[in-house]
């Protein structure tokens, strides 16, 4: 069982004993287990400097939609190794098939996150809902919005089970260091820029 969860979830062999143990031979309650820790090693890396990297490429349907994603770690030694460098990847295929517009809900600008509240709230009324839920009714359609133009908060398209977030910090609870998707751009033969 141990190898199976590891080759599930690129896990330690100990991380992976340890959460067998934990979750008494429940094999769905060990993976819980390992995303659960690897989110807070995520949460204690954050705090560290990530200067190295790469920058991926992905072209896609020969040539017509292009990619470039930069994904920075803190060492050469982990963006060299091929998890970090398919991972990379992955996400440059995920923004040339996804679109985002956004890397996450902190780039949305104040004046569009504004509109879309304008609209929403506008829904609300139209609908004869009362008016004390609007705000409620708000804050799920914009977490809605979130998911469909921010690129961390998007299923990644490889696993919809996941978001691109929590691939990120499956990754670095691997790695053991900080990584963070720097930036990206999405070139689209004849569209407007």
């Amino acid at each position: 069982m141990v190898k199976k969860l590891r080759d599930k979830t690129n896990a330690g062999m100990m991380d992976c004993k340890q959460a067998l143990n934990a979750s008494e031979g429940d094999f769905d309650k060990a993976i819980e287990y390992l995303r659960k820790k690897g989110l807070s090693a995520a949460t204690k890396r954050s705090s560290k400097a990530a200067k190295e990297g790469v920058v991926a490429s992905y072209i896609h349907m020969q040539g017509r939609i292009g990619v470039l994603v930069e994904v920075n770690c803190e060492t050469d030694f982990v963006a060299r190794t091929d998890n970090f460098q398919t991972m990379a990847r992955d996400i440059a295929m995920h923004v040339a098939a996804a679109n985002p517009t956004y890397l996450s809900p902190e780039d949305v600008p104040e004046d569009i996150l504004a509109k879309e509240k304008q609209i929403y709230q506008e829904q609300a009324q139209a609908e004869g809902k009362p008016e004390k839920i609007w705000d409620r009714i708000t804050e799920g359609k914009l977490k809605k919005f979130y998911e469909e133009v921010c690129l961390l908060k998007q299923k990644f398209v490889k696993d919809m089970d996941i978001t691109v977030e929590t691939l990120v910090n499956n990754m670095i609870a691997n790695t053991g260091e900080n990584i963070i998707v720097r930036r990206f751009v999405r070139f689209q033969l004849g569209a407007e820029s």
